[in-house]
């Protein structure tokens, strides 16, 4: 049967062995600029897993383009570790295309020595909060030049393509749209006239490469900033650029400080695919679309459907090197897919580490010591079927032990259902079940509804017992908490009870912030009610995004702290708290419950008495670590291991990576 996956295409003079682009990704991993062995084994394993090309980077054209953690390309001292990533790339089937970019005003001056980032006008950003210097005309003809020097370096490095990045609110952005070009020479005012940086950038980089040489373009499909530029203009300059400048468009989204998320798992499969099919409709040459790509289905259907020429799947690839060698065998339910998390990729480099991954401990670690397996294998329990458990039985078997699983609930999974619950988090659940399927294609036994108990263990004797038993909700001394309208947040994402009109939830954190969300929600119209109606001109837009957004519950978010939602990542936190507000919650923090009373709660703020009236009280005051069998195993004097929540209240992260390793120390 046709799969439009692995039909073949041409770039310029290139083959593609089939669609798959894997994008350029800030890394984190180089170190002075220079190639690494972790980069080089990054990429070999993705090249291995079948990408049909792979796009490093972003690689920089000057001093003033990048960071130390960023792929040096500005000088000729970096061509030898460019050849070595080019041929690691290439010997393990995969063509090797590198990105060449300029931050712009998006670097800081602490990663320049105390220089000042440059920009076409001297306008601060959100992200940098630090104001630019102007780039007079004399250095944008230098920057230029830098390009074209670059592009030339990567080109006598081995790569197969060179990749501009024209978007995302870097330099050749920053010149496009009106928000940071302020200029009144021939750079800036007229679109025409803020094209010119970019057509030029390009013009360079293609008379540096030759014509034969594949140049892709990587742009905005829309820049999600208000004021900036148009679809009209975006679609302006793709044409010019597609007029024998460029040879592929890979189609970008939004801005770094654009206030439509883009990467988190609120967004839609394949929801910016869009932006791809209306670039593609304008230009001849081939269009590549991105964003949230992460299975092969919404894949093949993109492309089936003609809205691109290519798929990019960048932290797809992240999750599972091997995802199109996966889907090429017919084994597509074996992908460990992206579930958009951002908890190990964004996150890490917002705290300057280099990406890591929730869904695949190796990912930034593919030259770890391989898994040996062991000569004596060991029986293993392993008590709880989280994302701890099911991780640490998975790591445990590949060593070649002996391992069970008992799990009390009735389902493998644990509290990644509970992430689950709240709208734009069901990616969570998908985790659950592409562990509970590796499980399942290892035939590592499962026990479900039997709890772990010391007659369990000693009718069992394992050798090695791994307590992955999770955590338990807290129930804070409060007056009043026994009271019939107090339910557990716990028992409300689950659906497990009915609240009333009027809600206060104790505790601002995560999890509550969390059920907040997943209130808010209740009696909104749902996507595919809006499409119905909208497509049927029976209400006006913004009468839909009122009746999508305003439910039929009154929130109110109660936390001690002066902020809310500070134990989520900063990737995700920004969207979450847009929702809150969206979705009218009303926040208080610096509060304390003091009592809940028939009628609501009482509060403390600032010294200050104040009644909240409620119908229903919700509890999320935090969980704390569930570990009855740890003082069992002493007195046993058992081997055993604690992993996840269990061990230490944290993020499903720590509890994979905590999971792996205990697994693969046995």
């Amino acid at each position: 049967m046709r799969d439009p996956i692995f039909e073949p295409i041409t770039i310029n003079t290139l083959n593609i062995k089939n669609r798959i682009y894997l994008p350029a990704m800030h890394l984190g991993m180089a170190q002075d600029f220079k190639i690494t062995d972790q980069i080089i084994d990054f990429y070999a394993l993705r090249a291995k897993g079948g990408a049909g090309m792979i796009c490093t980077g972003y690689a920089t054209v000057d001093e003033l383009s990048g960071n130390t953690q960023t792929i040096g390309a500005h000088n000729d001292k970096f061509i030898p570790g460019l050849k070595r990533l080019s041929k690691a790339i290439k010997e393990n089937g995969s063509l090797a295309a590198i990105q060449i970019n300029h931050a712009g005003r998006y670097n800081f001056s602490s990663f320049l020595k105390g220089k000042q980032p440059v920009a076409p006008s001297p306008i601060a950003s959100r992200l940098t909060k630090e104001i630019p210097k102007e780039m007079t005309v004399n250095e944008i003809k230098k920057t230029v030049k830098a390009f074209a020097k670059s592009a030339s370096r990567v080109k006598t490095a081995g790569f197969d393509a060179v990749e501009v990045l024209s978007g995302t609110g870097y330099l050749i952005s920053e010149f496009l749209s009106p928000l940071t070009n302020h200029r009144t020479d021939r750079y800036g005012g007229s679109f025409k006239n803020r094209m010119r940086f970019g057509i030029e950038v390009v013009q360079a980089v293609r008379d540096s490469v030759g014509k034969d040489f594949p140049l892709i373009v990587r742009m905005n499909g829309n820049d999600f900033m208000p004021g900036g530029n148009s679809r009209h203009e975006i679609m302006e300059y793709a044409k010019a650029l597609s007029f024998g400048l460029a040879d592929a468009l890979c189609i970008n989204v939004g801005w770094h400080e654009a206030r439509v998320p883009q990467i988190v798992a609120s967004v839609p499969r394949g929801a910016f695919a869009y932006l791809a099919r209306g670039i593609k409709q304008d230009v001849t040459i081939p269009v590549i679309a991105s964003h949230r790509i992460n299975d092969p289905k919404t894949a093949r259907q993109m492309l089936d459907d003609g809205l691109c020429d290519m798929v990019a799947m960048g932290r797809s690839l992240i999750a599972d090197p091997m995802l199109p060698e996966k889907t090429r065998h017919g084994r597509e339910n074996e992908i460990i897919h992206c579930i958009a998390c951002a908890q190990g990729c964004f996150d890490n480099l917002f705290k300057l580490k280099h990406v890591e991954c929730l869904c695949n401990p190796l990912a930034g670690h593919e030259g770890a010591t391989p898994v040996k397996k062991i000569s004596y294998p060991k029986k293993v329990l392993v008590a709880g079927g989280g994302v701890a458990g099911m991780t640490a039985a998975l790591a445990a078997h590949s060593r070649g032990h002996d391992v069970v699983i008992y799990e009390s609930g009735t389902r493998l999974g644990g509290q990644l259902y509970l992430a689950a619950a709240p709208p734009g988090r069901e990616e969570f659940a998908q985790l659950a079940k592409d562990l509970e399927t590796q499980i399942s294609v290892k035939n590592i036994p499962v026990a479900l509804k039997t709890k772990v108990d010391e007659q369990l263990i000693k009718k069992q004797n394992p050798d090695t017992v791994i307590l992955a038993t999770g955590a338990k909700p807290v129930v804070p001394s409060i007056p009043g908490i026994n009271l019939p309208h107090v339910v557990k947040s716990w028992d409300v994402l689950q659906d497990n009870v009915c609240t009333g009109r009027k809600i206060a939830i104790i505790g601002g954190g995560a999890v509550g912030v969390e059920t907040a969300l997943f209130l808010a929600e209740k009696g909104t119209l749902s996507a595919e009610i809006v499409k119905f109606l909208l497509v049927n001109r029976a209400e006006d837009p913004e009468t839909l995004f009122e009746m999508a957004t305003c439910g039929t519950k009154q929130i109110t978010l109660i936390e001690m702290l002066d902020k809310v939602g500070k134990n989520i990542g900063k990737s995700t936190k920004w969207v979450m708290m847009q929702d809150l507000e969206r979705h009218h919650v009303k926040t208080m923090t610096d509060s304390k419950v003091i009592e809940i009373t028939p009628r609501g709660l009482k509060i403390e703020k600032a010294g200050n008495r104040h009644e909240i009236d409620a119908d229903t009280v919700v509890v999320a005051a935090g969980s704390a670590p569930n570990n009855p069998l740890e003082s069992i195993l002493k007195c046993l004097n058992k081997d055993y291991k604690v992993v996840g929540d269990a061990r230490q209240i944290a993020l499903a992260f720590d509890a994979v990576h905590q999971g792996y390793k205990a697994g693969l120390d046995v």
